[in-house]
């Protein structure tokens, strides 16, 4: 082969994988939701808790479900606690570099769930141990 024809099939390559990137594109932004729906038997709602995800029951937990655990646990949700400006940049980074849609009007009620429910709490990990009975290990 010589330099143009392998120019050419560079060239051709190159233009097939934008073909195939922004057709990609079109399709994340066509994409539609279904109305989730909770069943009796493991997508239902324990002590105020959804079964399936661990998230809290609350306002707004369908379009959560739906917007965010398509692409992550929503252990990735519970693990983290922001406040609102912080769930809306960590929204904006995911569609920056993540490839997550345009939330639309959907939006400010994820937000408002997240916000609400997972917001930063000044307490630790677990209450101070008081009523440990202590002894001394002897050699």
């Amino acid at each position: 082969m010589n330099r143009k024809s392998i120019f050419y099939s560079i060239v051709g390559l190159i233009i097939l994988l934008l073909i195939l990137f922004i057709n990609y594109r079109k399709q994340v932004q066509e994409h539609e939701y279904e109305t989730i729906e909770t069943t009796a038997d493991n997508d239902g709602i324990e002590n105020g808790i959804h079964v399936n995800t661990g998230l809290v029951d609350a306002a707004g937990l369908p379009l959560v479900i739906a917007h965010c655990t398509g692409c992550h646990s929503a252990k990735l949700i519970t693990q983290n606690r922001l406040s609102k400006d912080g769930w809306r940049e960590a929204i904006k980074w995911m569609q920056e570099t993540q490839n997550l849609w345009d939330l639309g009007e959907d939006e400010e009620a994820v937000i408002a769930y997240l916000s609400k429910n997972y917001a930063p709490t000044a307490k630790g990990r677990r209450d101070v141990l008081n009523t440990i009975e202590w002894y001394t290990l002897e050699d």
